[in-house]
């Protein structure tokens, strides 16, 4: 079994910022909670996550892979980027106003990602019939793309009233 890299410290604060198009937005109030996997915890060693909405009102995220997050030595486990995918893909069915819970994800690794990296997530909802909503969205910094993930998403009925 290999060591993790070096743990981040106060010192190491990466650079969530968005591009200066993208309006920052609170994804814990739209769904209610802030005790999430992946970012739930905005100063520990897994992730750090900000997100925006772009211009054309597309969830965006600012993510920072930590070194609780290895798999292959010095890099992000599949795992880890998958879980990322879930969370953003399923927060972009809420934010384009589907209330949904994730039906499939399918992810493809495209490059190994770097530990204590910051990547940007960018999704787009493609497609909405009935109850099934798809979203797309890839995991990338400049030129490389990570992975790549779709989403169907399903509508969350409303509960009847008794």
């Amino acid at each position: 079994m290999h060591q993790t890299t070096a743990k981040s410290t106060p010192e190491t604060r990466p650079n969530l910022g968005g591009e200066s198009d993208w309006t920052p937005f609170d994804a814990a109030a739209l769904v209610g909670s802030s005790l999430r996997f992946v970012s739930g915890d905005p100063g520990g060693d897994r992730f750090r996550v900000r997100y925006y909405l772009d211009p054309a009102g597309h969830l965006k995220a600012k993510i920072w892979f930590g070194p609780e997050t290895e798999g292959p030595p010095g890099h992000a486990h599949g795992g880890s980027m998958a879980a990322v995918m879930d969370e953003v893909l399923g927060l972009a069915a809420w934010a384009a106003g589907y209330p949904i819970v994730v039906g499939n994800l399918n992810v493809s690794f495209r490059n190994l990602l770097p530990l204590q990296k910051v990547v940007t997530v960018e999704t787009k909802v493609v497609s909405a019939e009935g109850r099934k909503i798809m979203v797309h969205g890839r995991i990338y910094c400049d030129k490389s793309t990570y992975a790549a993930g779709e989403c169907l998403c399903i509508t969350i009925q409303p509960k009847a009233d008794s």
